[in-house]
């Protein structure tokens, strides 16, 4: 509900997408080549994309990769789980070091915290390199809040995959009880491309206290201004923290569309500009989407999620909620010619906070399918509309669209999209600087039931809050006292 109407959940037919933006002048090509290569941190390259969908494509066309590997097998992923599915990527993994390939492991401490240790063991006994991204550290107290959250592979050179999905059963489902996969977008990558890919891995091997260029690596391939015959105009963005490389890109995007631009998000919590720029580019009659799931492994992020829609709503962007057990790419097409495929979430962590990698493809044929796709995923989904009657849609589908979906905690990345949305609203709600909806009243309420417990925590038992301060003080200056008694004598943080 928002405002003075209500949410109506619609099964409508999706308009008919519009054909690819006219070419452009060569001078406003340049140009425009050169903002989004300094926008982004990366710079074009030759390669070639093939769209892969959900698990069934992506996962055994992983493992084919790796089976054929010869020289190296980068693999990155956050989430590695310790069932059938992460069963035999190890097996594939452990068959590839056995023939001699070199075989490096990154996962990330948090993402795979329910992954027993004999897991990484039986990879390293078999000759995997395994490290683990970002432990927590005695002298970084806030340093694990920064996660790896990319999904990557890359192999001699030649091949590799960006994806969204992670390595586990939920991503396949149970077709014998009954639970379906999740929805999940990757590509292939070939081409001059990959050696990207390796680099990036590289970038965050180092990281984790590995070898910054192993004499395995592929050599870097020689940039071109234009592509390969055949080949597709690329970006490969290896974000970091800070680096805010997406958001500036996701940024430019909105700004840049002229005739559609459509979205597919796992988290959406959009930061106020980027919503703005989302609206300003729908009241300029950008045909603009945005597709989220309609029942979320996080509920939180998900009612933040909804919490944001009145904005967006108002100002003319359509807003879809896929009818699936978990919708989890992270997908975006503009003007049927430009399209990111990648782990970005649209929200404060993947933008700021994440190591993140996603592809940008400036091709019509690719765009193409990705439109297809979106427009095949609309037809399982349902648009919100801002309804002035108050008539409530049905909940008997948002009780379906549960099923097989594995309620998880999330993650302290997802925790601070999150943290940013509640934000946003109680900041609305104490300056008045926007309409707030009643669909935001739960956020609010929740945030003021918080702060009236710690105001009555202060008032009746001030040790309660003044110890663990202390205690949180006492240990951020140790950290501080440590890591500069580092820097001063020459060691590495």
């Amino acid at each position: 509900m928002f405002g003075q109407g209500r949410l109506r959940r619609w099964r409508l037919p999706a308009r008919a997408p519009h054909g690819p933006a006219e070419p452009r002048s060569p001078i406003a090509r340049a140009l425009a080549d050169q903002l989004f290569s300094r926008v982004a941190g990366a710079d074009r390259v030759s390669g070639s994309l093939e769209l892969l969908l959900d698990a069934a494509a992506n996962y055994p066309a992983w493992l084919a990769a790796i089976e054929a590997a010869e020289r190296v097998v980068d693999f990155e992923n956050y989430i590695v789980r310790d069932d059938a599915t992460g069963r035999r990527f190890a097996d594939a993994l452990t068959a590839a070091a056995g023939r001699g390939v070199r075989v490096r492991v990154l996962y990330d401490w948090l993402g795979c915290i329910g992954t027993p240790r004999r897991y990484w063991r039986r990879l390293r006994e078999a000759g995997v390199e395994v490290r683990c991204f970002n432990r927590p550290r005695l002298d970084s107290p806030f340093g694990w809040l920064s996660r790896n959250h990319r999904k990557t592979i890359g192999i001699d050179g030649a091949v590799g995959f960006v994806a969204g999905l992670c390595v586990g059963d939920a991503w396949v489902g149970d077709p014998a009880q009954g639970v379906p996969a999740w929805r999940d977008t990757g590509v292939a990558v070939r081409g001059p491309a990959v050696a990207d890919l390796h680099a990036a891995f590289g970038q965050a091997w180092a990281f984790a206290g590995g070898e910054a260029d192993p004499p395995a690596m592929p050599a870097p391939h020689v940039r071109e201004e234009a592509p390969e015959p055949g080949g597709m105009a690329l970006r490969v963005i290896g974000s970091r923290p800070s680096t805010m490389g997406i958001y500036r890109l996701d940024q430019l995007v909105a700004a840049w569309a002229q005739r559609s631009l459509w979205l597919t998000d796992a988290y959406f919590v959009g930061t106020t500009s980027y919503v703005r720029a989302l609206c300003a580019a729908a009241r300029d009659g950008v045909d603009v989407r945005l597709l989220v799931p309609g029942s979320s492994d996080i509920p939180a992020a998900q009612a933040l999620s909804r919490a944001g829609y009145r904005p967006l709503l108002e100002a003319g962007v359509r807003v879809f909620e896929w009818q699936g057990p978990m919708l989890h790419a992270k997908t975006a097409v503009a003007d049927g010619r430009w399209a990111r495929i990648g782990s970005s979430n649209l929200n404060i962590a993947s933008w700021a906070g994440n190591w993140e990698l996603d592809v940008a493809v400036e091709d019509e044929g690719f765009a193409g399918q990705m439109e297809a796709a979106y427009e095949r995923d609309l037809e399982d989904a349902t648009e919100i509309t801002l309804d002035p009657s108050g008539v409530h849609g049905s909940t008997d589908l948002a009780r379906q669209r549960g099923h097989g979906v594995r309620r998880r905690r999330g993650s302290p990345g997802r925790l601070a999209a999150g943290a940013v949305g509640l934000g946003n609203t109680v900041t609305a709600a104490i300056t008045n600087h926007r309409v707030l909806g009643a669909a935001e009243a739960v956020v609010m309420a929740a945030a003021g039931a918080g702060l009236l417990v710690v105001a009555l925590a202060c008032l009746l038992v001030p040790l309660l809050v003044t110890i663990p301060l202390a205690l949180v003080a006492a240990y951020v200056a140790a950290a501080l006292l440590v890591r500069a008694l580092r820097l001063r004598h020459g060691a590495r943080p």
